[in-house]
């Protein structure tokens, strides 16, 4: 049997005959399909072989120029400082407190395991595979590229604002190391008549200056807005750099430059302390902070369960998006750290664990939280209610404010701030080195050797330093904010959606099992299979459609963001999505849509008059030898993408119509590679 190639060939041919008339112009783009029969079979080989070496020459080189990890722990705790950062922290314990408190855990271990740790291991898997970022891995389906674009695009926007946080702990570090925490007194340069020293409860009286109409403000609250952030009160004005916080910034850039300027080589190392010390440090905060009076109060309300929260949509809503915010899946990172592992490494239970670890952690954050929580309310004699909150107000307004009612304060404070600092620069740097090893792989042949590789990486750092300061103008605090409520949304349920129909339906579950049984040995179960095939995508979807139904504008503590602010979070929303589907119409015309596109447009061989004796009047219509009927038969076959490099056509001249016969088939030989 006669071995089958496939060329595919794009010809611009002038079909004069076929067409029934000689004018000049009248051509058709079409794409055609030969048969290399055994005469060609030695040239073949040759060739074949040659291109298998130089491919194989190339991806050698490729993996020894990317690195690899110098240990298995290196991965395991990049992994873990990478999914636990800052949210575990100021967003879960808020969250489980607002849903239902101990009722919360229901949805949310649910979904971890309906969507979270499905997802989680995925992503390890494919990138393991492939040991390529999160761009170049979609020569698995180069239509959906843009995806790739997409996921990176999410994680540089996180990384933007994420660092501004990290410059914030950082003043607030620096703060830290006095004799007297600043945020404790009123009487200060920054400070407004509205300020209540932190010794008068909310129960105590009020003195003269504070009229009881008036709201009065925390020394911790106006420091934060005044003199760390100088807040202006126009939503909608940035105002000029706080030079401060930029400076902050500067330095929390250039320590993410300093320990990515190498790469894995230099994170890998990093890793021991930023996924280590922060579990320290939480630890000691706990034992600290269940010895104070009124610590049991804050951790009942934390976890006593409120059932009836479970029939809100909006809890289950919660718990799926907490779930890819606290995982850090379908941002591209998880992909990047696993492209580093040995190929037979097993990501299974790395992915397992990891995940666990992440989940546990956050609910060990929030003992921690409103351990301290409890505290402060018995201090001021209010509900646990009424201290608690979320973000950075969380963590800049009421946690140092607690802390500054504690005994050796300053002690206490320099620990939390670093502990902050260190989940902080431990997500920082996976999402930035995601951000740099998908371009370096993508663009290798533009980026030779280690010095451009370099450059390269001082340019992002530099590039994101300068995308971050209009976070730390004046009125930063609102566009961080806006940034903030929009990336952390549907730009992640959209790009997770479509990633796991591309792999499970358009690549196929069946596929990427082999290819995770080449790996580890074995198949994924049926459990795995039912969620990334149905559940995961399900509940994903559902996700999606229940944060359209109940969704509200941002705002800011009680302001509202003008429609100019509204309009550019929602260009934030849509970028990381709209790339997915223009790289695809892009791709598509470049590889012959749209010559398919003009070709079907044009009109049909049978166009014309209808009668024989009015076609033949003009030489543009006068019929030829091949029959019009014969013509709609042979029309041409388009392939795109890889999808024709499984495909062969046998493409050869009737001799009883003497008219094209196309035919179709799939050839097994090439199908099967």
């Amino acid at each position: 049997m006669s071995k089958e190639l496939l060329q595919v060939v794009n010809i611009e041919e002038v079909c004069e005959p076929m067409l029934g008339g000689n004018e000049k112009g009248q051509t058709i783009k079409y794409v055609f399909h030969t048969v290399q029969k055994e005469e060609k079979k030695d040239e073949v080989d040759s060739t074949t072989t040659a291109d298998t070496v130089d491919s194989s020459t190339d991806v050698k080189s490729g993996e020894a120029d990317r690195g690899a990890w110098g240990g298995k722990l290196e991965f395991i705790f990049t992994c873990i400082g990478y999914a636990v950062g800052l949210g575990n922290v100021w967003r879960f314990p808020y969250l489980c407190y607002k849903n239902g408190g101990g009722a919360f855990l229901i949805p949310y271990v649910i979904m971890l395991a309906a969507v979270g740790l499905p997802l989680f291991y995925m992503e390890l898997a494919f990138g393991q595979f492939a040991s390529l970022g999160p761009i170049s891995i979609w020569r698995i389906n180069p239509l959906l590229k843009g995806l790739g674009y997409g996921m990176v695009l999410v994680s540089w926007l996180i990384s933007l604002y994420y660092n501004v946080i990290i410059a914030h702990t950082l003043f607030y570090l620096g703060a830290s190391m006095t004799p007297v925490l600043p945020w404790t007194t009123c009487g200060n340069a920054w400070n407004t008549n509205s300020c209540l020293p932190h010794n008068f409860s909310d129960n105590a009286v009020v003195p003269p200056l504070h009229p009881s109409n008036v709201t009065v403000n925390t020394p911790a609250e106006e420091y934060y807005k005044y003199f760390v952030l100088e807040q202006n009160d126009n939503i909608g004005e940035l105002g000029s750099v706080n030079w401060k916080l930029a400076l902050s910034l500067l330095g929390a850039w250039v320590i993410v430059g300093a320990c990515l300027i190498r790469g894995i080589q230099s994170l890998g190392k990093v890793v021991y302390f930023t996924a280590v010390f922060p579990y320290i440090m939480l630890t000691v905060l706990l034992i600290r902070g269940v010895t104070l009076e009124g610590a049991l109060d804050g951790i009942i309300y934390y976890l006593e369960p409120d059932f009836s929260r479970l029939g809100d949509p909006r809890v289950w809503s919660d718990a799926a998006t907490q779930i890819f915010y606290s995982l850090s899946t379908c941002t591209g990172g998880l992909i990047t750290m696993s492209s580093f592992n040995k190929f037979k490494n097993n990501c299974y239970k790395d992915s397992i664990i990891v995940a666990l670890i992440n989940c546990s952690t956050s609910i060990f954050a929030g003992l921690v939280i409103f351990s301290i929580l409890g505290f402060m309310a018995k201090e001021k004699g209010v509900s646990v209610a009424d201290v608690a909150d979320g973000g950075p107000g969380l963590a800049f307004v009421v946690y140092p404010e607690a802390i500054s009612r504690m005994p050796v304060s300053p002690l206490w404070a320099v620990f939390f701030f670093l502990m902050m600092a260190t989940l902080g620069f431990g997500s920082q740097f996976s999402m930035v080195e995601c951000v740099m090893s998908a371009f370096i792989d993508e663009f290798r042949s533009s980026l030779p050797g280690k010095l451009a590789s370099t450059i390269f990486r001082l340019a992002i750092v530099i590039v994101s330093f300068l995308l971050g300061l209009p976070m730390v103008c004046k009125g930063g605090i609102y566009l961080l904010n806006l940034v903030d409520y929009s990336v952390g949304g549907f730009p992640l349920l959209v790009v997770g959606l479509i990633e796991i129909v591309a792999l499970n339906w358009i690549y196929k579950f069946e596929r990427f099992s082999e290819d995770i049984e080449m790996m580890l040995g074995m198949k994924p179960n049926l459990y795995w299979k039912i969620c990334w095939k149905f559940v995961s995508p399900l509940v994903i979807g559902a996700t999606i459609i229940f944060n359209m139904v109940l969704y509200k504008s941002p705002t800011y503590e009680t302001a509202s963001y003008p429609a100019a602010m509204l309009s550019v979070g929602w260009l934030i929303v849509m970028f990381p999505i709209l790339v997915v589907p223009l790289y695809f119409m892009y791709k598509y015309c470049v590889e012959g849509g749209f010559s398919l596109l003009v070709y079907n447009m044009a009109p049909l061989p049978q166009w014309g008059p209808n009668k024989l004796e009015d076609r033949q009047k003009h030489s543009r219509y006068a019929p030829s030898e091949v029959q019009v009927d014969d013509i709609q038969k042979a029309r041409p076959t388009f392939l795109f993408g890889s999808n024709a490099s499984t495909m062969t056509a046998d493409t050869r001249l009737s001799p009883a119509s003497s008219v094209i016969n196309s035919r179709v088939s799939l050839s097994p030989s090439v199908a099967n590679v």
